[in-house]
């Protein structure tokens, strides 16, 4: 069972989370990490996940699935619950200042279960070494602005920089029990499933990305959203090439 890199990356979100509770000013740090982290997800979707996923379900089977998870998300995303509530535009990053009455609770049960998935795909990856780095730093890249959010608007939403600490803390570490059931679940999943699962995450990662970036290019315009969305594209397919 490979619990490091979940470990890594939930620590980085948890230590995101509680310098955004100190934060008095979120908006210029987020145009910048929230579309770079964007980038980095689509990044290692279309050049990590695709080409690994084809080799054994072919490009029509890889295709298909992670239409399907980006399809999937989508739907969740727009009918259910904003997917990373953290990061959605459609909580406006310009109003993390003040009051949110009544937010913390949907904003919290949300990142849990959006963080246990994350440590679900990170150690899911880890069995196919040619993805698990690319897990780990499409996952951590988005990690750090959704983190930086979370606290800035759980401390909106909470009385006190304490119990705002404290919650979120315990929605990022949710990341670890992510982890600990794909490591539980794993053996009973035969190849082909553990194949889908991760190109389903894939595609999770093509919507999300997708989602950051679009969001930023709606507040600020194409260059504040594509150059380091691009740069966070770049960056991934870079590693790509050098870690072949």
């Amino acid at each position: 069972m490979y619990f490091s890199p979940a470990i890594w990356v939930s620590l980085i979100a948890v230590l995101c989370a509680f310098a955004g509770v100190w934060l008095t000013s979120f908006r210029s740090l987020a145009r910048w990490l929230v579309p770079f982290g964007g980038g980095t997800l689509l990044g290692v979707g279309l050049f990590w996940v695709l080409p690994e996923m084809a080799a054994t379900l072919h490009w029509q089977g890889a295709l298909l699935w992670l239409g399907g998870g980006c399809l999937l998300l989508g739907l969740v995303d727009r009918y259910v619950y904003p997917v990373c509530p953290a990061c959605s535009p459609a909580h406006g990053h310009d109003h993390c200042a003040t009051s949110l009455h009544g937010f913390a609770t949907p904003l919290l049960i949300a990142s849990t279960v959006h963080a246990a998935l994350d440590g679900w795909n990170v150690s899911a990856a880890q069995d196919e070494p040619a993805l698990g780095f690319g897990f780990f730093a499409a996952i951590a890249a988005h990690k750090i602005p959704e983190g930086l959010a979370l606290g800035v608007i759980a401390r909106a939403a909470l009385r006190s920089r304490v119990s705002a600490m404290l919650w979120c803390g315990l929605a990022q570490a949710s990341t670890l029990l992510g982890a600990l059931a794909e490591g539980a679940l794993a053996p009973y999943l035969g190849p082909q499933a553990l194949h889908a699962l991760l190109a389903l995450a894939g595609g999770s990662f093509l919507y999300l990305g997708w989602h950051a970036v679009h969001g930023e290019f709606q507040r600020g315009g194409a260059a504040r959203a594509l150059i380091p969305a691009l740069t966070g594209v770049a960056g991934s397919s870079v590693l790509r090439l050098l870690l072949r």
